[in-house]
């Protein structure tokens, strides 16, 4: 009963502010939705120590049934909830960073007028994360995939009044089904090489599914692939870049990014719930849920590999120059997600896992801590129109700075002091060195140069925003104020979160109570030679993130504190740089000139040639047109003058006896 509550709450939640948010009002939606929201999360923390750090012998999965769904041909499979430790980790995300954004928009969104339908959306967004998580088969996940790529359309555009917010949302939207055609093709593929969509089946049959090496069936093709008949092995391979091609478009990998900077056009709570707990991490869940199969394809993870550390490294060098403080944070989002693939592709699953669920912590509290930065300064956004705040905004200031520290990855190796970030960030870097992958060189060298540069735009945030003079206009500052009680609660929970998650919780993600903390849920194998060797590394490659840390934070305070008139110079030195990293790579162009566009231009000319010229011209309205003439010319014979009417007369006369004389004649 206490895992259909986590699920079913938020959903009741939002039945009840959607439906009836106007008859009961926005203060009973607010205080509704929170209220269930609360109890989810407390239960979810119940789940969490049951399964995950309770001490339950084998590989325990609970099932938990809801009713019967698809019983269709070869398709037989059942709405179920599937409670193992994964799904017990991303219940705490999920639902403990969802509670605190529904407090926090109690008073984010106090002026508001359409509060109810907010706080509805809010619940929805979490119902459909939650039917994600604990989905038992491919099916259920899919579903949950789309409801969070719904409800994530609805609150981007939340002020659907607003052009850009409008834009974003579809933009979203439209770059996440670029993403599900490849994860529909995936599961497509799924269920023709194991014949269910089920995870047990799926799982069970991966363990003995690739032949041995020089059997006769070793290069028998199984799958035609856009015309390419694959063996068992190569199709698994293709199968694995399907469903990762999902989880790119809704992880904002590097090619499939653009959206995510853009969702910052909703209300900052949303963007906290986005980054944090929901929809980004739904690609990094899917990795891992599926890792038995992903291990199954050595060019698969490969490829996950470098498009990890690509997206870590740009998102990072993007980060370096944007003025837009909600912007800076969602590009750090895109870079920490690059970090979590990495982890993936090399094989430390547990790592991945664990830095998904410390960043949940301290990027939530990064973005409620901007929100409220926003909230003082009357709505700006813009860093260069803030400074000098610390004073004003004492609460939102620490608590943004521990949220800087866990980000950056303060912490000094080898020893247990360390925000939550240094622990999970090290622990991937130093197993990206350590891993047997082909690209574990490049992937290294990326990850420690992002977070150089992560440290850098990290604490240049911090000096814009909070020191130096004002810059803010003196009205503006004159009504600087802080944030009020409800919103400054949630940024207390979240830096306990932000402070010890990691050193909390390292041993049982990725150390050494590995095995009796995943119980299975996560692929292990007896030769995963990884979880031991990360802790051996050479001294170098440990102090790597610290030396970065250290150059980035140094650096940044030169800058911005020392010696403010060097960006400037640096910037008009390298201008084509300089430009080239604030347009973001120019994705955004490239994008609109090869797929915009061209779609825009195909759609005018199937308007224009197609529908009015051909259609339009010989279809209905041709017809219509030619009746219309035809109607309009036997009109004009109704003139109502008697001398027409006997002349027309005449002339029928005429023309029947000439028949009737030329028909004799003959």
């Amino acid at each position: 009963m206490i895992y259909k509550a986590i699920v079913f709450l938020p959903l009741i939640g939002f039945l009840i502010a959607g439906l009836f948010g106007r008859s009961i009002g926005a203060k009973a939606s607010e205080y509704v939705t929170t209220g269930l929201m609360v109890v989810a999360a407390v239960l979810s923390w119940v789940v969490f120590f049951n399964v995950a750090l309770g001490h339950a012998e084998g590989h325990e999965v609970i099932k938990v049934s809801v009713l019967r769904w698809v019983q269709s041909g070869g398709l037989d499979f059942e709405w179920a909830f599937r409670i193992d430790t994964l799904t017990s980790v991303m219940f705490v995300v999920v639902n403990s960073v969802s509670c605190l954004v529904h407090l926090y928009s109690i008073g984010y969104m106090h002026h508001d007028p359409h509060r109810p339908r907010f706080f509805a959306y809010l619940s929805l967004f979490t119902f459909a994360m939650l039917m994600l998580v604990t989905s038992d088969n491919l099916a259920q996940m899919f579903f949950g995939w789309e409801g969070v790529g719904l409800a994530s359309y609805l609150l981007i555009g939340f002020w659907f009044k607003k052009p850009s917010a409008s834009a974003a949302a579809m933009k979203a939207f439209i770059v996440n089904r670029v993403g599900d055609f490849g994860f529909v093709l995936g599961i497509s593929g799924v269920f023709v090489l194991f014949g269910s969509i089920n995870f047990d089946t799926i799982f069970a049959t991966a363990q003995t599914y690739l032949p041995a090496e020089g059997a006769a069936d070793a290069h028998q093709a199984v799958i035609n692939l856009f015309g390419l008949h694959l063996d068992k092995a190569h199709a698994i391979t293709g199968v694995c870049l399907l469903l990762f091609m999902g989880a790119m478009g809704k992880s904002a990998q590097f090619l499939l990014h653009t959206w995510l900077p853009d969702a910052m056009e909703g209300p900052t709570p949303v963007s906290a719930l986005i980054h944090a707990a929901t929809m980004v991490t739904a690609g990094v869940f899917l990795v891992a849920r599926m890792s038995p199969l992903f291990e199954l394809s050595p060019d698969a993870l490969t490829f996950v590999t470098i498009i990890g550390a690509i997206t870590a490294f740009f998102a990072a060098t993007v980060g370096l120059v944007q003025n837009d403080i909600k912007r800076v944070i969602a590009y750090s989002t895109c870079s920490q997600l690059g970090y979590m693939f990495v982890a993936l592709g090399v094989g430390a699953y547990g790592a991945a896992v664990f830095h998904l669920f410390t960043h949940a912590f301290f990027k939530a509290l990064l973005f409620l801590g901007a929100g409220s930065v926003i909230h003082a300064v009357d709505g700006e956004q813009d860093m260069r129109y803030m400074g000098g705040l610390r004073k004003h905004i004492p609460y939102t200031f620490w608590a943004m700075t521990i949220g800087n520290l866990a980000l950056t990855g303060v912490g000094i190796p080898g020893t247990m002091f360390g925000f939550a970030g240094f622990f999970s960030k090290d622990v991937i870097i130093e197993s990206a060195y350590a891993s047997h992958s082909a690209v574990s060189g490049f992937a290294f060298t990326l990850l420690v140069v992002a977070a150089l540069f992560t440290s850098f735009y990290s604490w240049r945030l911090a000096f814009l925003t909070f020191f130096g003079k004002p810059r803010a206009s003196s009205d503006v500052m004159h009504h600087v104020h802080e944030s009020p009680m409800v919103m400054l609660l949630p940024l207390a929970f979240l830096t306990v979160g932000a402070v010890f998650a990691g050193v909390v919780f390292e041993g049982h993600f990725f150390g050494e109570e590995y095995q009796e903390f995943w119980k299975g849920a996560l692929f292990t194998s007896e030769h995963n030679e990884i979880l031991h060797e990360f802790h051996h590394v050479p001294l170098l490659v440990k102090w790597s993130p610290f030396i970065a840390m250290i150059t980035g934070l140094v650096t940044a305070w030169y800058m911005y504190i020392k010696s403010p008139s060097t960006p400037k110079r640096l910037a008009e030195n390298h201008r084509v740089l300089y430009q080239f990293l604030l347009n973001k790579w120019y994705f955004d162009e490239l994008y609109d000139f090869l797929f915009v566009r061209s779609a825009k231009a195909l759609g005018r000319f199937l308007w224009k040639k197609g529908d009015v010229a051909v259609i339009d011209a010989y279809g209905p309205n041709g017809i219509a047109a030619r009746v219309s003439d035809i109607t309009r010319g036997v009109v004009r014979l109704q003139s109502g003058y008697l001398y027409h009417y006997a002349f027309a007369m005449l002339i029928g006369i005429a023309a029947l006896v000439t028949w009737m004389m030329l028909g004799s004649s003959f």
